[in-house]
């Protein structure tokens, strides 16, 4: 586990307190006009670091520096709604390579995700040789229970488990790892929006998850850790349909108090 250490430069510091107003751990202050740290026992969300005017805000142990901002960075609300209203789970893909640095720049948005208490405890498997391979051990397990599953759904009965039952043929498949459910689910969402920007289709492959969590031969492939398990897996590739118009859904359930 890298060990980060907040650093401030005194030279640099001008005592605006903003980083002492936005520090959510209380873990700074500002005396004689200097911003000074109480103790590295903080959750280093690193917001005194992004926050500083001056650049005097320094975390360690970070492979890479805090890129800075340059103009408003804002999504066009429209834009926003129509990508989320016209989204369409995708299980028919095209025979086409994702370029890596496609690949690369979903990741990347997994890897920014903020994550509750900035615990940064989601991990990424991207399956390539072992792709098929995974997939076969997934669909021998769910064709011992589906046995089961048919006596009790007439929509399970109406599957058949062939042999690309969960990747239905995609170029790329990420399982995300974590600790939680819900820091691996923010990263799903985020890594999503990068791969629809990218003109990708995208699988949210619960069943596949469901298998690599039950399975030991699954789990000990992916090099699932102690602690971890298989949030989701998201299946990627180009789409071979074209949804014409936004699927009908139930009016929102909001209350006002």
């Amino acid at each position: 586990m890298v060990r980060h250490v907040i650093n401030i430069d005194k030279e640099k510091c001008i005592g605006c307190g903003m980083c002492e107003k936005d520090c959510i751990a209380h873990n700074i202050v500002v005396e004689n006009h200097k911003a000074g740290v109480l103790s590295n026992d903080c959750i280093m969300c690193g917001h005194c670091a992004a926050v500083c005017p001056k650049e005097a805000v320094a975390i360690s142990g970070y492979d890479t520096q805090p890129i800075p901002v340059k103009g408003k960075v804002r999504l066009k609300p429209e834009e926003v709604l129509d990508v989320i209203r016209f989204r369409r789970t995708i299980r028919q893909f095209q025979d086409k390579k994702v370029p890596k640095e496609v690949v690369e720049q979903i990741l990347e948005a997994g890897r920014l995700t903020h994550t509750a208490k900035n615990a940064q405890d989601v991990s990424f498997v991207v399956l390539d040789r072992k792709k098929d391979e995974l997939e076969q051990a997934a669909v021998r397990t769910f064709r011992k229970i589906k046995f089961f599953a048919d006596l009790f759904s007439p929509m399970a009965r109406r599957v058949k488990i062939n042999d690309h039952f969960f990747f239905f043929r995609a170029p790329v498949v990420i399982v995300i790892l974590s600790e939680t459910k819900l820091n691996g689910a923010l990263a799903a969402q985020n890594m999503e929006f990068a791969a629809e920007a990218n003109g990708l289709g995208v699988l949210f492959s619960g069943f596949f998850t469901m298998a690599a969590n039950a399975s030991p031969t699954i789990k000990k492939a992916l090099g699932i850790a102690k602690g971890k398990k298989a949030v989701t897996t998201l299946v990627l590739g180009y789409p071979v349909v074209t949804y014409q118009r936004s699927a009908p859904r139930e009016k929102s359930a909001v209350t006002y108090l």
